[in-house]
Formats: structure tokens, C-alpha cells, sequence
């Protein structure tokens, strides 16, 4: 009886451990090289394998990918999704929903995608792809792009695995470039997030990719009656913004006579006031008891040489500035090869 337990308990510990893996390389945890989860990488290899400069239906995208990534459809599409509202590697027709407000994209089969010019420049070159075959043989897929760019840092990341999470922060397109140069030259650099949704940061408890930031609302005075918000925390929409500031009213924390959202391309939540109460006092209520403010935990936890690690934004972008100098090196050595055996075929004709 006794050896059959233990026998039982190696068995759940070898599943266990095996399922940890799968979750933390497979899944949710980001790979340093190309910046992508797997069902990212096999979106846009799948985008990659059809493209034809037109845009093809998201139903049809998820169903290729799923030849890739066994996890059915749902994730796959809600991955797409995320992907190109991102705005860098997937271009979008119709309605994919607004990451201002919250509204969640149409149908699969009403929408439409293809790459972007940038991603056909800058995520793929066969010459310089290891493939394996994919969970069932009959396709290969990569095992990481060689994406040009910082992908990891441009888009962030945020995943929860086993006994792991990770929470990478987006960042300047202009800035990381910028800084790739400056590493090239051997100076020292300081990078900072930066969000779509823009807003205020504070970055004193920040430490280089890993500890704490404070996001805030940009808010306006239209006059001593009336706020506007411009400019919303990252990890907030319009629509828990506006929740947070009518469950404050609720506790009396805050004083407001109507809550209006006008936001489309961009944001604008109009808040009127109640007689006897001001502006200016209303927007320092706003920050301390709502989501105008908000503070994020960071982790900049990847995928390097098959293992989980901690790292830092400057040692992100150190190695890929590195890897980039090597695949840029390569593809001339590859060019130049294929050009001496042009003009070996020549000569000898």
C-alpha cells in the first residue's frame, strides 16, 4: 500500500511538473527573441503562409492557426484581437473593437486582416528560421521569428503561468530605436513605458522593467463646473473609469451631477458638478478615490534559452540589439554566397 502511494505521488509530481512547463514556455510566459507567446508566433506565421497583399476573413485566420496551436478557437481569436489593436503587426478591417471604451470586436466572420508592411519587413526571413513540426506532424511552425525590432518592449506582455506571472509594460516605438542606436554606440540608456491610452506616470518606484508605476488620468478643467478626461490610465477603459467614479458618488467620496462619455477616436468623459462643489476639488477626489489613479506591478519575467527569468528592459534590449547585428551579418553572408554562385554559373557559360 505504502509503495503504491509514493508511486502515486511521483506520478502527480512528474505531471505536475511536465504541465508547469507546457504552461510557462507554451503558453503565457513571452520569448526574449522575438517578443511573442506562441499562439502569437503562429498567428503571424499562419498571416505569413497566406498572404497575398489582400485581406483575408479572421474566421479563416483562426481555423489555419488552429493546424498550429491546439487550444481551440476562442483563444486564438481573442490573441488575434489583442495582437493588432496593438497597431504595429496586423492591419484590421472592421470592427475590432476599441480599446478606449472597452467594446469588444464583431464576429469572426465580419471582420478582416492581413500583416503589415512593417511585419513583412521586419518578423520574417526563412534563411534564418528554425522550424519544427507542429503538435500533430503534418506542418511546421517556428520555434522564434527573427524579428528586426524589439518586439517584447514595443508591444509588452502580460501572462500568468504556474507559480509565475509576467507583466511587461509597452514602450516608445522612437525611444527603443533610439536607444538600440545609442547601445551601438556603447552609451548607457534609460527607457520608460509609454501607453496608447497616453496619460501621466510616475515612475519612482519603478526599477528598470521590474517594481511598481502610477498611472493617471489626464483630466481638464473646462470651467469651475465642469471636468473633462482626455487621457485614461493603461489597464483601464472608459467604461471601469466611469464605473469606479459612480461607485465613489455612491459612497459620498465624491460629488457629481451627471457622467457623460463621448469617447470615440479619442477619449472624452465629460463630468458636470453639482452646485457648491468645484472643479478644482473634484479633480484632486477623482485621483484619490477612483481609477484616475491607478498603480501597476511589473515584472519583466521571458523566455531565454528554453528556461523562465527575470530580467531588465536595458538587458532586453542589449540582446536584442545584439541579435540583430548577428541576423543582419547573416542574411549578407547568405546574399553574398548566393551571389558568388550567380557568378561562378556565368563565368562558367
Amino acid at each position: 500500500m505504502t509503495q503504491q502511494i509514493g508511486k502515486l505521488h511521483k506520478l502527480f509530481d512528474t505531471n505536475f511538473l511536465e504541465y508547469t512547463s507546457y504552461v510557462i514556455k507554451e503558453r503565457a510566459i513571452p520569448s526574449i527573441e522575438d517578443g511573442l507567446k506562441p499562439v502569437q508566433r503562429r498567428i503571424l506565421q499562419t498571416l505569413f503562409n497566406v498572404d497575398d497583399g489582400r485581406f483575408h476573413k479572421v474566421a479563416n485566420i483562426v481555423g489555419e492557426t488552429m493546424k498550429l496551436h491546439p487550444h481551440g478557437d476562442a483563444s486564438i481569436f481573442a490573441a488575434l484581437v489583442n495582437l493588432s489593436n496593438k497597431g504595429f503587426l496586423i492591419d484590421q478591417q472592421g470592427n475590432f473593437g476599441n480599446i478606449y471604451t472597452g467594446d469588444q470586436a464583431s464576429a469572426a466572420r465580419y471582420i478582416e486582416c492581413r500583416l503589415t508592411p512593417l511585419a513583412r519587413e521586419v518578423m520574417f526571413n526563412r534563411d534564418l528560421t528554425e522550424f519544427i513540426d507542429s503538435y500533430d506532424g503534418r506542418m511546421t511552425e517556428p520555434v522564434t521569428l527573427p524579428a528586426k525590432i524589439p518586439i517584447l518592449l514595443l508591444q509588452g506582455a502580460d501572462g500568468i503561468a504556474v507559480g509565475m506571472a509576467t507583466r511587461i509594460l509597452p514602450h516608445n516605438f522612437c525611444e527603443l530605436l533610439q536607444a538600440q542606436i545609442e547601445i551601438l554606440k556603447g552609451n548607457e540608456i534609460t527607457l520608460y513605458p509609454d501607453f496608447q491610452q497616453q496619460g501621466l506616470l510616475d515612475v519612482t518606484d519603478y526599477d528598470h522593467g521590474n517594481g511598481k508605476v502610477r498611472c493617471r488620468a489626464h483630466i481638464e478643467e473646462t470651467n469651475e463646473k465642469t471636468v473633462t478626461i482626455t487621457q485614461i490610465p493603461y489597464g483601464t477603459t472608459t467604461t471601469s473609469l466611469i464605473d469606479s467614479i459612480e461607485k465613489a458618488a455612491k459612497s459620498g467620496k465624491i460629488k457629481v451631477l451627471s457622467i457623460s462619455d463621448f469617447t470615440a477616436e479619442n477619449v472624452e468623459i465629460e463630468i458636470k458638478l453639482p452646485r457648491g462643489i468645484y472643479a478644482k476639488d473634484t479633480i484632486k477626489a477623482l485621483y484619490a478615490f477612483s481609477d484616475c489613479e491607478i498603480s501597476l506591478n511589473t515584472n519583466l519575467t521571458l523566455i531565454r534559452n528554453n528556461l523562465p527569468e527575470t530580467s531588465t528592459v536595458e538587458d532586453v534590449l542589449a540582446f536584442n540589439t545584439e541579435k540583430l547585428v548577428q541576423d543582419l551579418k547573416k542574411e549578407l553572408e547568405i546574399d553574398l554566397e548566393r551571389q558568388r554562385e550567380k557568378l561562378q554559373a556565368r563565368l562558367l557559360e
